[in-house]
């Protein structure tokens, strides 16, 4: 069954980078290793497998100066001559992500149109064998997430639902949110939470602005869940 592939996601060096529209995936090649002798029948040439190789990932967007993690890291990690885990997470419905090490070999910030947004593209080599993995973490249980402060929360929480939107009152600056997994690593913006026990405070913008927490769930070998509540501040 085909799979739409919007929400795909790149992370480099365990940070998701942000602004990107296109990823290129992984494209595995073998080289050959003529062995043809006399002996070769019919006089046609004889070949063995040789070298495989996993080629580049292209990547496509926009450009975020924000991105500190993300797209700077990129360019940091190039004139640093460093390579870096990286992975491509196919949507969270289907459960696939592709795992490898990588180093960037180009990277362009630019051009800047009079009509058009600023581009950003990079090129990274993958180094050693990627892993695809094709398994799901189990994610979170049911009921899943409580946030603090009377936040009214829809649609009604699990685990196989993974984009919600939060209310809270105007007076309401922060929020907390407690996650609930039977298993794996649970990561609340990127800080590791304990099943069960709440996340450190969470700021919340300016009267009738919306906050986004992204939750994620993953497991030794497999592909993470991710969840995202968007945090609606009432306007005052």
């Amino acid at each position: 069954m085909a799979t739409h592939a919007f929400g795909t996601k790149l992370k480099w060096n365990a940070n998701y980078v942000a602004s990107i529209n296109t990823i290129n995936g992984i494209e595995i090649s073998a080289d050959t290793v003529e062995v043809t002798t006399h002996d070769s029948p019919d006089a046609y040439k004889e070949y063995i497998p040789g070298l495989l190789d996993a080629g580049d990932v292209a990547v496509e967007g926009y450009f975020n100066a924000t991105d500190t993690d993300g797209q700077i890291a990129m360019l940091t990690d190039m004139n640093a001559r460093q390579s870096r885990s990286a992975s491509i997470e196919f949507p969270a419905s289907i459960g696939a992500s592709w795992t490898f090490d990588g180093l960037i070999t180009s990277l362009k910030i630019g051009d800047a149109p009079v009509d058009g947004a600023i581009p950003f593209t990079a090129t990274i080599k993958v180094t050693s064998k990627p892993v695809l993995a094709v398994s799901a973490s189990t994610g979170l249980t049911t009921p899943f997430v409580a946030i603090s402060e009377g936040a009214v929360v829809v649609p009604t929480p699990s685990g196989s639902v993974y984009n919600y939107v939060a209310t809270v009152l105007t007076d309401v600056e922060s929020v907390t949110v407690t996650p609930t997994a039977a298993t794996g690593v649970i990561k609340v913006n990127g800080n590791t939470v304990v099943s069960g026990e709440a996340s450190s405070a969470i700021a919340l913008g300016d009267a009738g602005s919306i906050t986004t927490i992204t939750i994620t769930v993953t497991e030794e070998n497999k592909s993470p869940k991710n969840y995202t509540i968007q945090v609606v501040r009432a306007a005052s």
